[in-house]
């Protein structure tokens, strides 16, 4: 309960007092390449259900029709202010807006999209049993996920057998320890490691 409210307060001042940033982000898109603002992809949330997860677009229209995992820093399909709009995790701030209505939280583990949901383990299921977030101690640890899938022979062949299981065993091991002090200990480091 207390989770939520916080969910609740934060993400409703987040956009009120963001709303400057989202208007000059929104302006740069616009100039720098064309197609919409935001970009809405079908992820699975808690109990298994999908839902759209909004974030800026940082990539060209229709992109994710060339593959869903981006691989490099540099994956041409990525827009010029798109680059740094990842690098500096901008693009995620729409997420906002998911955590406002309930569809995620600041800190869970990351929804993924139906087509490696469906090859989860029955165990590996259990961390659909909490609502998603905006970040996770996974995310901290695949800061760097680009990089690891560009070097990888055969990169969705990575993320499947390598990347993706140890994210959901530290999703696992979060969701057994999960707690507000552990939530806050998260959203600082996310915080160290972007800025840093």
């Amino acid at each position: 309960m207390f989770k939520r409210i916080f969910d609740i307060i934060f993400s409703a001042a987040g956009l009120l007092i963001l709303l400057p940033v989202f208007i000059i982000v929104a302006i740069v898109i616009k100039l720098d390449s064309k197609g919409p603002v935001f970009y809405k992809q079908s992820r699975v949330g808690k109990n298994n259900k999908d839902f759209s997860l909004y974030k800026f677009r940082t990539m060209n229209p229709d992109s994710d029709k060339k593959g869903l995992l981006t691989v490099g820093g540099r994956d041409p399909r990525i827009t010029r202010s798109g680059y740094y709009l990842r690098k500096f995790k901008l693009d995620e701030l729409p997420q906002l807006i998911n955590v406002l209505i309930g569809e995620m939280s600041f800190v869970g583990p990351r929804p993924e999209v139906r087509k490696y949901v469906d090859i989860y383990t029955e165990e590996q299921r259990k961390v659909l049993d909490v609502s998603p977030g905006i970040t996770d101690v996974a995310s901290i640890k695949y800061r760097n996920e680009n990089e690891l899938l560009e070097k990888a022979e055969d990169p969705e062949k990575y993320y499947i057998e390598i990347i993706m299981p140890d994210k959901i065993d530290l999703n696992l091991e979060y969701i057994n320890q999960r707690s507000v002090f552990k939530d806050l200990k998260v959203i600082l480091k996310t915080l160290t490691a972007v800025f840093s």
